[in-house]
């Protein structure tokens, strides 16, 4: 019975190259993020020139987000392993909750966006057609420009803060943290190329804690050395 429970919680253990789900994520959420940005003029023009030679892009920006996201929950929680027995309820609920909530955002202007495209092949006239992409544009860049990167930037700075009241990352990476979290949280720009900013984080931090991570070698701790192994992630 007991080497049953250990061998369950040895598969319950988090791989220590999990936080390539971060570098996941910033890979595909970026693409997706450049693809929308080449494609989608921040100019109104005629609503469907960009339909029609870029629509192919946007399509499979479109198909990669999802994947990005489920990366970003793995990201997530990788993060939240690190924390182990250091995780401070206050902190970590509203790490968490602003992260689902980006998420959720995302989603919805993503799917904005993948509506905005559909509506060119019903057989509709030109004028309601424009009247759809000018509201749908419009929808996406509140969604995404404003609540999104500001739900980013608290996330960001909820994780800042958890990290400088725990230790268990470099001091100089809460700090830089905390800059990039004020620049998404006091930025009125709708620029695509803004987003780029949460992404670029989330691959150093993938970065930083998959090095630590494979530094450590040798088996899985085992119960009474996950206090001494969480006390010796910090950096």
């Amino acid at each position: 019975m007991r080497d049953e429970v250990s061998s369950t919680r040895k598969r319950l253990t988090t791989p220590r190259a999990a936080a390539i789900a971060g570098i996941a994520f910033a890979i595909l959420f970026s693409a997706s993020m450049v693809l929308i940005g080449l494609s989608m003029p921040a100019e109104s023009g005629e609503p469907g020139a960009w339909v029609e030679q870029g629509g192919s892009r946007v399509s499979l920006a479109l198909s990669l987000m999802p994947f990005s996201g489920i990366a970003f929950l793995w990201f997530v929680g990788v993060v939240r392993d690190r924390l182990g027995a250091f995780e401070d309820q206050l902190f970590s609920t509203v790490f968490f909750g602003s992260g689902l909530l980006f998420l959720a955002m995302t989603f919805a202007a993503a799917a904005v966006a993948g509506g905005i495209i559909a509506s060119y092949t019903l057989g509709v006239g030109e004028s309601v057609r424009s009247d759809v992409y000018m509201f749908g544009r419009t929808l996406m860049g509140q969604i995404f420009g404003v609540y999104a990167l500001r739900m980013a930037g608290v996330f960001m700075i909820s994780l800042g803060t958890i990290w400088l009241r725990t230790g268990v990352m470099p001091r100089w990476l809460a700090v830089v943290t905390y800059l990039l979290a004020l620049v998404l949280l006091l930025s009125f720009s709708l620029s695509v190329w803004m987003v780029l900013v949460f992404p670029g984080w989330v691959f150093v931090i993938s970065v930083t804690i998959l090095i630590h991570n494979l530094r450590r070698r040798g088996p899985e701790p085992t119960d009474g050395e996950t206090a001494a192994s969480t006390i010796e992630a910090r950096i």
